[in-house]
């Protein structure tokens, strides 16, 4: 089965097409590196929680978007030997952020249930 990497930003709303521009260059690398898929999404509907919500878990600003990003990996090997050569890739390192990556949460997670139609 896959393995995913899922992502939670807030994004300058501003900034957006650099924000786009910044993923297509980046979301290229995860493809060829090994990832089968990469979904960008610009928050439309977001709403505050009672408790928490996306915005608090990114400290999102008022003039900040909330982007939420995953990557399908074939399986986490492959996702673990890809974060390894991008860690050493300087294309990679030399690409700035346009948004406080600080506040970015992450994490890699094992699908349980899959559906497709």
């Amino acid at each position: 089965m896959s393995y995913i990497d899922g992502f939670v930003i807030a994004a300058p709303t501003a900034d957006k097409e650099k924000v786009l521009d910044h993923a297509r260059r980046m979301d290229k690398f995860f493809i060829e590196f090994g990832a089968t898929r990469v979904v960008e999404c610009w928050g439309d509907d977001v709403p505050d929680g009672k408790q928490t919500d996306f915005k608090r878990a990114v400290q999102a600003k008022d003039d900040e978007t909330v982007v939420f990003s995953w990557i399908e990996w074939p399986d986490k090997a492959t996702r673990d030997a890809a974060m390894e050569k991008m860690r050493n890739d300087e294309r990679m390192m030399s690409e700035p952020m346009p948004f406080d990556g600080k506040r970015m949460i992450f994490g890699g997670f094992e699908p349980l249930v899959e559906l497709k139609k």
